[in-house]
């Protein structure tokens, strides 16, 4: 008989409770509750070949899914895998696909495909005053395929958690400076409907809004001996359809790197980054 499969992101809950979602039609051919035998195939770091066989069961929460799953602990938020089962075995295979080189989403090592998308909803950027707006734009605005997103800035304060008043607004303000400085936010023109729904760019007919415009980091994974460095030397990073580099960025990347900066990118200068 033939395999079927199906590709699936996992979520933080996913890891935290050993579960994996599997399509309707598996429990359609495998009975709830019975064993299934999972395999995980898995590169650990995207090297040699793995595979883990665990006793698990079908489930119906929400959807249906896997449990009995023991990931890895490079199986990060995010990461894809495929599921695949075939009719008439209780088997289920699931497999991770290796990145052919690893890369590091804002900080966090990937060494397997995965969905932007996911990476920027559930991971959470830390418990710093910065790391709380950064999550309230990454999980209260809305998310481009790219794992990019948007966030009016008149809504930040009520999601950030950072206090009221003008102690509130203070913080708010030092943390939204040091996320502009360290490349991870950038100031748009964009739109919200009647619902404030956020449209970047802005929507003929909508209400204009301020947006603050998340991006995420990607850059190579560095040596092992090198991770727990905090440095993070001076970059180019694209900008926003539509939005240009500072004169500041400018003339600074030109005294650095000694060339022009290209059209529709910035230079974020080298800083400290925590976590």
């Amino acid at each position: 008989m033939r395999t079927a499969t199906r590709r699936f992101a996992l979520w933080q809950a996913d890891l935290d409770g050993g579960v994996c979602a599997v399509p309707e039609e598996c429990a359609e051919v495998l009975r709830p509750g019975d064993p299934v035998t999972v395999v995980l195939e898995h590169r650990e770091h995207g090297g040699t070949p793995g595979r883990q066989v665990f006793a698990g069961a079908l489930e119906q929460d929400v959807e249906w899914q896997l449990t009995g799953v023991g990931w890895p602990a490079d199986v990060r938020p995010g990461v894809l895998v495929t599921v695949a089962w075939r009719p008439g075995r209780d088997e289920i295979t699931v497999r991770t696909t290796a990145l052919d080189e690893p890369v590091r989403v804002d900080g966090a090592d990937y060494f397997h495909e995965y969905d932007p998308k996911v990476v920027t909803r559930d991971c959470a950027p830390g418990g710093s005053n910065r790391g709380k707006v950064l999550h309230a734009v990454r999980r209260h605005g809305r998310v481009f395929s790219d794992g990019s997103a948007v966030l009016p800035e008149s809504g930040l304060a009520a999601r950030c958690g950072l206090g009221r008043g003008a102690r509130g607004a203070f913080l708010l303000r030092n943390a939204v400076d040091q996320l502009i400085r360290e490349g991870y936010l950038t100031r748009v023109p964009g739109s919200v409907d009647s619902a404030g729904y956020p449209s970047y760019p802005a929507v003929d007919g909508q209400k204009d809004a301020e947006m603050l415009f998340y991006a995420p980091l990607v850059e190579p994974v560095p040596a092992a001996g090198d991770r727990a460095e905090h440095v993070v030397n001076g970059f180019v990073r694209k900008l926003p359809p539509g939005a240009h580099a500072a004169e500041k960025q400018v003339s600074l990347h030109e005294q650095v790197v000694a060339e022009p900066l290209a059209p529709g990118y910035t230079y974020v200068r080298k800083h400290h980054r925590n976590g």
